[in-house]
């Protein structure tokens, strides 16, 4: 079978069908610093901007941070005017929760940016997979490594990335993030919305990743033909050491 043939918008799919299964983790992250009003949170490559709305959402001042324009557009769209959205982190911090939900590329200089200004008191909180063996989407995501002829990537190390960014950990977590999709079709777009391929798309086609992705997830599909893998994600909160 193959995927549904609708043009793929990456930002849009990310938005619309793939943003929202870490919505369990944004959760639990809120519940244990007390995100409410009179907080006041910056994310870090925010997205399009769902953690900030549900942030937003209880009492919290939000703004954000994110360099890919078009989710940087869709958050504009979903977030309260006057919601602060910039390319880079700002160089004064005023804020007492900063989030790295999404573990970006080129983390730790924003990091180590961030941690000179911080005000005493900020929680700064980094997220990402969870372990491997407990999480069904892993062997998806290795087809990208060997399609873009790669070593696996072991993502990145939460307290080796706060101890050298000068943080001091208080606190990690681990929460259930099931990935639950309408279809095949629907899966493969919000995967490859993840950013987590494009390289494999680069080096062989669209088509192709497409193909494999979709042969990776029959294990997955249920007899309705949803598609639900389990998984788990983990998270670090951390203060300037």
């Amino acid at each position: 079978m193959t995927p549904t043939l609708v043009p793929h918008h990456p930002a849009r799919d990310w938005a619309e069908i793939q943003e929202r299964m870490l919505v369990p983790l944004y959760e639990a992250v809120y519940d244990r610093l007390g995100v409410g009003t009179g907080s006041r949170l910056l994310g870090l490559g925010c997205g399009s901007g769902l953690a900030l709305l549900m942030a937003a959402a209880r009492g919290a001042r939000v703004a954000g941070v994110e360099r890919d324009h078009a989710r940087a557009e869709l958050a504009a769209e979903r977030l309260p005017e006057g919601v602060p959205l910039t390319e880079e982190p700002p160089e004064d911090l005023r804020y007492d929760v900063v989030t790295a939900f999404h573990a970006p590329d080129g983390l730790l200089p924003e990091l180590l940016r961030l941690t000179r200004v911080a005000q005493s008191g900020t929680s700064f909180v980094l997220a990402g997979w969870g372990p491997p063996e407990q999480c069904a989407t892993e062997p998806v995501l290795r087809i990208a490594d060997r399609l873009a002829d790669r070593r696996p990537d072991p993502g990145p190390d939460l307290a080796s990335v706060a101890a050298a960014a000068g943080l001091r950990s208080t606190g990690s977590g681990r929460v259930a993030c099931p990935f639950g999709y309408a279809d095949e079709g629907s899966a493969v777009r919000g995967l490859l919305s993840t950013g987590a391929f494009d390289e494999a798309v680069r080096a062989t086609d669209l088509s192709q990743v497409e193909k494999e992705v979709e042969e990776a997830l029959a294990p997955y599909v249920r007899p309705d033909g949803t598609v639900w893998m389990p998984n788990v994600f983990q998270y670090l909160v951390a203060r300037v050491a």
